[in-house]
């Protein structure tokens, strides 16, 4: 039985962010699938057992229940010591990056994500889903200046920045993100696919699109 379980689902780019760094770290972990679309998530009983919030992504270990995954990829750091910056002005840079694609990227994208995807077609807004990649656009650009002659948002390696931000950009749906429309970007995440451990999300989590077809 591994050490560390992470409840999760392929669907989920914030599961992702926490997985991807799991499988990278060197900690004895397994995924334990969440049905989000069946509603497990929000159960009494996921509420009670796993995360009192009704959502995934959630690491549990020995006595400790984390939500969140900036709280989990931050964890992780602790217990494996990889991926936290080597001085406390690249921790605090990468905190500000976990905060920013929490604000401006990540719940952007799996907002537009979802609504382009995964709701029956006559149900998706328009209008909202152009204005929120309206959003993203700018998102991107700023992501793309950032990666300007660096192979990493902070410091000499991957980090949790790293891993934060390129959350929901290796899924396959589409939301209005192209790779090669951004080559700083393009090039930033086949850094990431190069990483030993490397797997995109739905190798990496159980669950899929196709499994609810």
């Amino acid at each position: 039985m591994a050490d560390y379980k992470l409840y999760c689902f392929g669907e989920s780019g914030n599961s992702y962010k926490a997985a991807l760094p799991l499988s990278l770290s060197g900690l004895d972990w397994e995924a334990v699938y969440v049905d989000f679309f069946g509603g497990e998530s929000r159960s009494p009983e996921y509420r009670d057992n796993v995360n009192a919030f009704g959502e995934a992504p959630a690491l549990l270990h020995a006595d400790e229940k984390i939500a969140q995954s900036g709280v989990i990829q931050s964890y992780i750091t602790e217990r494996s010591g990889k991926f936290g910056g080597k001085t406390d002005a690249e921790k605090r840079q990468i905190q500000a990056w976990v905060l920013w694609d929490n604000h401006k990227l990540s719940s952007m994208a799996g907002l537009t994500r979802f609504l382009m995807n995964f709701i029956p077609e006559d149900k998706r807004p328009k209008d909202v889903i152009a204005f929120n990649q309206s959003r993203l656009s700018a998102a991107y650009n700023i992501l793309n200046t950032a990666l300007e002659n660096r192979d990493w948002l902070v410091g000499n390696g991957v980090t949790n920045a790293d891993f934060s931000c390129c959350g929901y950009l290796y899924y396959p749906e589409p939301f209005g993100f192209l790779r090669s429309d951004y080559a700083n970007i393009n090039r930033w995440l086949t850094n990431i696919e190069a990483l030993n451990g490397y797997k995109a999300p739905y190798d990496l989590m159980p669950g899929s699109p196709a499994d609810r077809a």
